[in-house]
This record gives structure tokens, C-alpha cells and sequence, in this order.
């Protein structure tokens, strides 16, 4: 019996422990500099997002907070630097739609990000445009699905490469509408609308930020927008939803811990993190790329992100998408 009590004594204690360093830490972060993760090369409208946010958090922390580009494998190389660090909070991920849909199109990815990324907050989402070149003859989604089954071969439409949002949203396209479509890949959103100016494809699902400036010059039009909600840029334009409910794709982004990060860590680097969102500099990105603030707790984001790997798996199932 003593000896039962005594082990049950040193658990407890064991555990106090824990508790007490757990909480000492959360208290101390950050202790050193913050690297913020960015699986995609520099330059793009996510890496200077994620740098933004980097420039409004070491405000925040009194810390250097340094942004990290690690390309490849769609992402999945840096989120998986993430995923196996320490979770401290001193190693953080800021992604997009890509590390949902990597998880059905690399069968063996090293991590699953439902169990070893841990979510802070889904910071915001850029809708997707479907848009036409302006010789194709149809104003509406009826109409371009009506053409598409009497062109021979069927449509071409381009996308920025093959597994990337603006690809999967032609697939979703296809498989809720019936239209018939030829998939055309490109290496990257500028080649992409450059080949539907050109008149090389017809079609194209490109985000609001890489259509705008073209659909003001009139180079392309927009039938529809991809999202639930019509684009705050671009009101006039209807969803596809509103024709064929469930429709729903974009390009969003999410801030990841590693899991077991401290609840008091990622509750802090969530309350910075929205705090940054209100910041001018953040609104007026936010703006320009198009995208539509979210800003949900590290509960939904999860959820979130849980439902989007399920919801494009069935999608790069279905159309038989591989990753380049």
C-alpha cells in the first residue's frame, strides 16, 4: 500500500512539473528569434503576406521573426520542417490550400497535418475567378457548360500547374457541371493568363488577385466566382454556388504550430495574429490581393483545414490528378 501511494505521489509530482514548465514557458515565449515558414519561393503574393505578418508579430514580441522560404514538393517540404520541430512556438507554418490537397496527391507524405501541425488561424481565402477569353460567345455558366458539349474536344482551360487550386477548381467544375473540358498546365499564374490573353486556352480559374488587373483592361471576362460569397472586389460577379450549391474552392491561407505546442503559445500567437490583421499595412495586402479576411479561432481552422483535405481529395480522386 505505501508503496502504491508512493508512485501515485511521484506521478503527481511528475505531472506538476509539466504543468509548471509548460506554464513557465508559455510565460517566457518568445524567448529568441521566431522563424515563420514559407514552403514556396519568395516573391509570391503568400510569401509577402507571410512577411507582412512576420513585420507585425516581431512588433508584437519585442523578437526577430524571420521568414523562412523552403520550397518543393508543393509545399510539403517545409511544412514537414514544421511538423517535426519542437513545438515551442518558436517554429511556425504559413501555408495555403496546397498543404490540404498534398495530402491525397503524395500518398506518402512524411506527416499528416490533421495530427502533427497543430492550427492557429485561417488569417484569409482568395476566391477564384472562372474566366473566359473575350472572343468565347457566352455570358453565362449555362451557356459556356452549352458550348463546351458542342465544341469537338470539348474546352481547353489552363491552370497554373497541375494540383494547384486553379486546376482542382476545373476538375470541381467538370465533375458538378458535366461540361467538357481539356485540362492545359502551365508553370505558374503568370504563363497561365498569359495563354488565355493569347487565345491558347479558353478558359481559366485563375485567383481574383492574377485576373484583376485584366479583367479592368478587358483582356479576359468573368463568368462566376468560385466561393460561397460573392468577391468584396468584384460584387457584380455571381457564384457558382448560387447555380450549383455545394461549389466552393479557393486558394486560402493558414498559420500552423507543430502539434503539442502549449495551448498558452498558440493562444497568444492567435491573439497577435488577429491583432495584426487589423493593422493598415495587413487591410490594405488583404485588398490587394483580392482576399476575403477570416480570422477564425485555432478550433475552426482545424476543422477547416479537416473538411478542405477531405472535400479536394474526392475532387484529385475523381479527375485522376497526379502531382507534377
Amino acid at each position: 500500500m505505501l508503496q502504491r501511494n508512493f508512485c501515485r505521489v511521484r506521478l503527481l509530482l511528475a505531472g506538476l512539473a509539466v504543468t509548471v514548465a509548460v506554464s513557465a514557458a508559455a510565460q517566457e515565449f518568445p524567448s529568441r528569434a521566431i522563424r515563420i515558414v514559407l514552403p514556396f519561393a519568395a516573391g509570391g503574393g503568400t510569401d509577402i503576406l507571410a512577411r507582412v505578418l512576420a513585420q507585425r508579430l516581431q512588433e508584437a514580441f519585442g523578437q526577430t521573426v524571420l521568414v523562412d522560404n523552403r520550397a518543393g514538393a508543393g509545399g510539403s517540404i517545409g511544412a514537414e520542417i514544421v511538423a517535426k520541430s519542437a513545438p515551442d512556438g518558436h517554429t511556425l507554418l504559413f501555408t495555403t490550400s496546397a498543404i490540404a490537397a498534398n495530402v491525397t496527391l503524395y500518398p506518402k507524405l512524411p506527416f499528416d497535418p490533421r495530427r502533427d501541425l497543430l492550427a492557429i488561424t485561417q488569417p484569409g481565402s482568395v476566391p477564384a475567378l472562372l474566366t473566359v477569353h473575350p472572343s468565347v460567345p457566352v455570358k453565362t455558366v449555362q451557356d459556356l457548360v452549352a458550348l463546351s458539349k458542342k465544341t469537338r474536344g470539348g474546352l481547353n482551360f489552363g491552370s497554373n500547374g497541375g494540383g494547384t487550386t486553379s486546376h482542382l477548381a476545373g476538375a470541381m467544375f467538370q465533375q458538378m457541371t458535366g461540361a467538357a473540358l481539356v485540362h492545359i498546365p502551365y508553370k505558374g499564374a503568370a504563363p497561365a493568363m498569359n495563354a488565355l490573353m493569347g487565345g491558347e486556352t479558353e478558359m481559366a480559374f485563375p485567383g481574383v488577385n492574377s485576373a484583376a488587373p485584366f479583367l479592368r483592361a478587358n483582356k479576359v471576362r468573368a463568368i462566376a466566382v468560385t466561393t460561397r460569397r460573392r468577391s468584396a472586389v468584384l460584387p457584380e460577379v455571381p457564384t457558382l454556388d448560387s447555380m450549383f450549391p455545394g461549389f466552393d474552392i479557393s486558394n486560402w491561407f493558414v498559420f500552423f504550430a507543430p502539434a503539442a505546442t502549449p495551448a498558452a503559445i498558440v493562444t497568444r500567437l492567435h491573439s497577435e495574429t488577429l491583432k495584426a490583421m487589423q493593422h493598415p499595412d495587413m487591410k490594405s495586402f488583404m485588398t490587394r490581393e483580392g482576399a476575403d479576411p477570416v480570422g477564425s479561432t485555432p478550433a475552426e481552422a482545424a476543422a477547416f483545414v479537416a473538411r478542405e483535405i477531405e472535400v479536394l481529395g474526392k475532387v484529385i480522386k475523381s479527375a485522376g490528378v497526379k502531382a507534377e
